[in-house]
């Protein structure tokens, strides 16, 4: 296959059966809502999406942060099944009583129902993040491109069940228009109007279009054209460029990296990771109408309207980010190289020695700047990231002391119980009564643990 620059990229006869997309949405989908989950205090965060759905709790809390509105949910270790049917037909219920922001009508669940998400089957679950991808972020952004509205008829009444969560302006009413397209057509004619077309780059799909990587350099270019010597960019391989286009937008203009190269670098990539991911450019396009924001962008716009952290900050949080990314890949890797106890004690040690050298610099970059204490999306994926590494250096060092000679072995395994035990934050909740059991069961297992 060429571009119509006469780029060629070596031909795969491999084209991605059923459960192969599957695998990729279910990576790219469940970044997506982890790059979301982050801005919640405290975060949560998605491991298996099929598993982790099941009891509603994470999807409500998903829904939460992208509507800004609290929902009700039925939370604790000892749910059932029939609290987990709740709390998905409450996400249900709660979706299907928004609007499209293109049609003006309320969201369609086709053949989505709570049984089927509680079972965790995989279609139907993928199906129902995809219909949440569509509406709150891909709808949300293309509809707000004002050279785009005569052609993609966005321009349905937005009333504030539609309106975007980063926007706190009044309703806005207009006139309906018949849909031309939808949100897929007004965002690929925004990619080849703003992008790819000045530099003769044809991209007419979400899929085959990308594997070079030179869309995802076209995007990035128009946005901050310093930022890319497209020239360098033609004569390099697919997968140099994909994997150099993801870590530039995440280090620069702070888009999480959604796809991995190998998914996109194949005869049919994925088209809704594709889609979910470039939509993610959108907030940076300077002609998107803005509400309250007096012309800035998302990033330089906090809750409340309380300005955000200087570009060189927020460079200075991604990088931290990349480095705890770049230390749990090593530690993930230290974890399955060779060798006895004592060799994988001081792997170990060495890398919780990194991350420990690090904790000031942590400490001090997750101070909040604002007054009602939320921390900015690059402070939440910090915090994130820290806690992950973290948590598996916490596993492993536990691993390693369940191997020790007895009785060593459950002397470090009650340690590790009763640390555990101390660092749980007790959570204060409205209801008295919650937060008082919640400190009672917390004084309860300390009792256990000293015994």
């Amino acid at each position: 296959g060429t571009t119509s620059r006469g780029r060629s990229f070596p031909k795969k006869e491999h084209i991605a059966q059923p459960d192969e997309q599957e695998a990729v949405q279910k990576r790219t989908f469940t970044k997506w809502i982890n790059s979301h989950l982050a801005k919640r205090v405290p975060p949560l965060v998605v491991t298996d999406l099929f598993e982790d759905i099941k009891d509603g709790v994470m999807l409500l809390a998903l829904l939460e942060v992208l509507s800004g509105q609290k929902l009700p949910c039925e939370q604790g270790k000892k749910l059932k099944r029939i609290h987990w049917v709740a709390n998905i037909g409450t996400a249900l219920n709660f979706l299907e009583g928004r609007k499209s922001a293109y049609r003006g009508s309320p969201i369609k669940l086709v053949n989505i129902n709570s049984t089927d998400i509680v079972d965790g089957r995989p279609s139907i679950v993928l199906g129902l993040v995809w219909t949440i991808i569509l509406y709150f972020q891909i709808e949300e952004l293309t509809i707000s491109l004002p050279a785009l509205q005569g052609f993609s008829s966005s321009t349905s009444s937005l009333d504030s069940s539609t309106s975007s969560t980063e926007t706190t302006s009044p309703p806005v009413k207009r006139k309906p228009l018949p849909p031309q397209g939808g949100a897929r057509k007004a965002l690929l004619r925004w990619v080849q109007q703003t992008a790819t077309k000045r530099l003769g780059l044809e991209v007419k799909d979400f899929g085959p279009s990308w594997r070079t990587g030179l869309a995802f350099f076209a995007v990035i270019h128009s946005l901050r054209p310093n930022l890319v010597d497209m020239e360098r960019v033609w004569r390099r391989p697919n997968r140099e460029n994909l994997q150099k286009a993801f870590l530039l937008a995440e280090t620069e203009l702070g888009i999480p990296q959604l796809l991995d190269p190998e998914d996109v670098d194949v005869d049919k990539p994925d088209e809704k990771s594709i889609m979910t991911y470039v939509a993610q450019f959108l907030k940076h396009h300077p002609d998107r109408k803005q509400s309250d924001s007096d012309g800035q962008t998302e990033e330089e716009v906090t809750r409340a309207g309380f300005p955000s952290f200087s570009r060189e900050q927020r460079k200075s949080l991604r990088e931290l980010k990349m480095w705890l990314d770049q230390l749990e890949r090593d530690a993930i890797q230290a974890q399955e190289t060779e060798g006895n106890l004592a060799q994988q004690y001081q792997l170990f040690k060495s890398l919780r020695v990194q991350l420990e050298m690090r904790r000031n610099q942590v400490e001090g970059a997750l101070q909040s700047t604002q007054r009602d204490g939320i921390l900015t999306v690059d402070q939440a994926l910090v915090k994130q990231a820290w806690e992950r590494v973290s948590n598996r250096l916490l596993d492993w060092h536990l691993q390693l002391d369940r191997s020790l000679p007895a009785p060593l072995n459950m002397v470090g395994a009650w340690l590790h119980e009763a640390e555990g035990a101390l660092r749980q934050e007790i959570i204060i909740h409205q209801a008295h009564d919650v937060t008082a059991n919640t400190v009672h069961r917390a004084l309860e297992q300390h009792k256990v643990s000293m015994e």
